[in-house]
C-alpha cells in the first residue's frame, strides 16, 4: 500500500511539473524573464517557508540550528541546479521542445539515481543505498533495469521528435531551424541534465534538516511512521539557491531587453498576468512537495527520482498530444512517438516493481 501510495504522489508531483508551464501561455505582453522571474519568487521564495510553516513546527529553529556547512552544501547545489534549469531552456532551443526536454530529463534521471548511490558506496550513511549494494541485489538489478529501459523510451520518442521536426518542416526547415544545432544542443543538454540532478544531491546533502523534523513529529506521533513533509524545512534553503542563479539571470535579460518597464505595464492585463505567474510558479512548487510525500513512502532516493521524472516525461507528452503537437504527422512519426511514451510508462511499472521487494 505504502508503495501504491508512494507512487500516487510521484504522479501527482510530475503531473503539476509537466503542467506547470501551461499557466505562462496565458501571460499577455510580457517578455520570458519577466513572468518567468515573478513565477519564480512564488516557486522559490514564497511558497517553500509556507509549505514548511503548515507542515513543521518551527521550521526556522531547524535550519538556525543546522551547521552552516550542511546549509552551505544545500544552498550551492541549489545554485547549480538553477544554472541546470537555464540551460535546460537553451538545450529545447537548440534541440525544440519534444527532443530536448526528453534528453535533459532523461540525464537528469540517470544522474540524479546513479550519482548519489555511488557518493554513499565512498561515504556510507546509514540507511541510504548503495551503487555496489544495488548491484547486488534483486530489487536493485530491477531499479537499475527500468532506468535502462527509459533511456531506450527517451530515445525511442527523441527520434519522433526528429521525425516530427523533419516532416511538417520541409518547407519551413530553412527558416525556423536556424536554431536547430544538434552538437551544441547536445552538450547543453548533458551539462543541464547533469545540473539538474543537483536538485537531487541537494536534498541529500540536507537530509539532516529533514532528520531532525522526522524524528521531532515521530515524538509527537509515535507509531505513525514516517513523516510525509520531512523534505519541506530542506527546500527552503535549497530553493534559495535557485532562486539567487534565476534573479541574477532574469535581471540582467531585463536590463538587456530594456524591459523592466514589463511589470508597470498598463498596455498589459497586469492582474491577470501577475495571477497567472503565480499560479504556474505555485504549480511548479507542488511537484516537490508531492516528491517528498512520494519519497517518505518509498523510502528510497533512486527510485523516487526515476519516477518523478519518469511522470514528467509522460505528462509533458501528453500535453503534446492535447495541444495537437503531434498533428499532421506521418502515422510512422505518431506510432514511434506513442511506443516511446508506452516504454516509459513501462519502466515506470519495472521500477516500482523493484522498489516492492526492496523491503
Amino acid at each position: 500500500m505504502n508503495a501504491l501510495l508512494g507512487v500516487l504522489f510521484h504522479f501527482i508531483g510530475g503531473f503539476a511539473s509537466g503542467s506547470f508551464y501551461m499557466p505562462f501561455k496565458k501571460v499577455k505582453g510580457w517578455n520570458w524573464e519577466s513572468f518567468w522571474i515573478v513565477g519564480g519568487l512564488f516557486s522559490w521564495l514564497i511558497v517553500p517557508p509556507l509549505a514548511a510553516y503548515l507542515t513543521i513546527p518551527g521550521f526556522v529553529e531547524i535550519i538556525k540550528s543546522t551547521g552552516g556547512a550542511v546549509i552551505g552544501v544545500t544552498y550551492f547545489f541549489g545554485v547549480l541546479w538553477g544554472i541546470g534549469g537555464l540551460t535546460y531552456g537553451l538545450g529545447v532551443r537548440y534541440l525544440g521542445v519534444s527532443l530536448g526536454s526528453s534528453i535533459i530529463l532523461g540525464l537528469c534521471m540517470v544522474f540524479g539515481a546513479v550519482i548519489p548511490a555511488i557518493y554513499y558506496d565512498f561515504h556510507p550513511v546509514a540507511g541510504k543505498d548503495t551503487f555496489s549494494g544495488m548491484l547486488h541485489s534483486g530489487w536493485g538489478i530491477t531499479v537499475l533495469i527500468g532506468l535502462l529501459i527509459c533511456i531506450v523510451g527517451i530515445i525511442v520518442s527523441g527520434k519522433a521528435g526528429v521525425m516530427k521536426e523533419r516532416e511538417l518542416t520541409k518547407e519551413a526547415a530553412s527558416a525556423s531551424n536556424t536554431e536547430y544545432k544538434f552538437a551544441l544542443g547536445m552538450l547543453v543538454s548533458i551539462v543541464s541534465g547533469v545540473l539538474s540532478a543537483c536538485f537531487n544531491f541537494g536534498l541529500e546533502a540536507g537530509q539532516v534538516m529533514g532528520t531532525v523534523a522526522n524524528e521531532a513529529w515521530k515524538l509527537a506521533h509515535p507509531g505513525q511512521g514516517e513523516f510525509l513533509y520531512r523534505n519541506n524545512v530542506i527546500y527552503v534553503v535549497l530553493l534559495w539557491g535557485g532562486l539567487t542563479t534565476n534573479f541574477i539571470w532574469c535581471m540582467i535579460l531585463n536590463a538587456r531587453n530594456k524591459t523592466f518597464g514589463d511589470y508597470t505595464n498598463k498596455q498589459s492585463p497586469l492582474l491577470k498576468n501577475y495571477i497567472f505567474s503565480a499560479l504556474a510558479g505555485t504549480t511548479w512548487f507542488l511537484q516537490f512537495f508531492f516528491y517528498g510525500m512520494g519519497e517518505s513512502k518509498l523510502g528510497n532516493g533512486p527510485s523516487s527520482w526515476i519516477l518523478h521524472m519518469a511522470f514528467i516525461i509522460l505528462v509533458a507528452n501528453m500535453w503534446g498530444l492535447v495541444l495537437k503537437e503531434w498533428k499532421g504527422v506521418s502515422k510512422k512519426t505518431n506510432t514511434t512517438i506513442i511506443a516511446g511514451i508506452a516504454i516509459i510508462i513501462i519502466s515506470v511499472l519495472v521500477v516500482g516493481y523493484g522498489n516492492n521487494n526492496h523491503h
